[in-house]
């Protein structure tokens, strides 16, 4: 327990850069997913077709090797700097938002085209029925959904101490070298990292059921 109570405050440092990285990539991906979803549902074929290349090329690597691409492999180019920070909030956004777009697409096409044509009729536009009519019909249908690939995003952010950022995890290897106690100091941050998961589950349970009753 001493150990513990000693590595708690260092580990705390690392879960609120954890945090950190998780809410700004988990904004980004969700607008990232949104413009892509609707590239996908486009009229015109070469939007359509870049959108499907972009979620293929994204769903069809592993994260870690899209970290190291954009880290090492973007920096190594004389017009692009990122540093450790920008470049796993960036990762991780990229990859939600590629598994969002998939998300929303299926959310907008699972709504019944009758809706679009009622609210086209009553004058909105194309814009105007997405936004006021489909997407918030389609919302309350996704948020389970969403709710699991943020915690898979969440997850990922374990993978971004491999290129120095000091997260939980890497707070934790250090802790390691440092007191020799693997198996406590694994046991703080699985529980760290279960907390933010659960309270995160919680949290849609909570909207899941107030968006059912409005």
């Amino acid at each position: 327990m001493e150990v513990i109570m000693k590595s708690l405050p260092y580990l705390f440092d690392g879960l609120q850069v954890t945090l950190k990285v998780f809410v700004i990539a988990i904004i980004i991906g969700f607008f990232l997913g949104l413009i892509v979803a609707l590239l996908r549902l486009s009229p015109f074929f070469i939007l359509r077709w870049i959108a499907k290349f972009f979620v293929d090329a994204i769903r069809g690597t592993p994260i870690l090797v899209q970290l190291f691409f954009i880290y090492f492999g973007l920096n190594t180019l004389d017009f692009i700097s990122l540093d450790r920070m920008n470049a796993g909030i960036l990762t991780i956004a990229i990859n939600a938002g590629a598994y969002y777009s998939e998300i929303m697409r299926a959310g907008i096409q699972s709504i019944d085209r009758g809706q679009d044509e009622a609210a086209r009729s009553l004058g909105l536009t194309n814009t105007q029925s997405m936004k006021f009519v489909i997407l918030p019909q389609a919302f309350r249908r996704m948020l389970p959904t969403f709710t699991n690939q943020a915690i898979i995003s969440l997850k990922d952010t374990s993978l971004l101490s491999v290129i120095g950022i000091a997260d939980l995890t890497q707070r934790g290897q250090v802790q390691i070298a440092a007191t020799f106690k693997a198996f406590e100091i694994w046991i703080v941050v699985g529980v760290l990292y279960f907390i933010i998961i659960y309270l995160l589950s919680l949290l849609s349970s909570f909207l899941e059921r107030r968006f059912k009753l409005s």
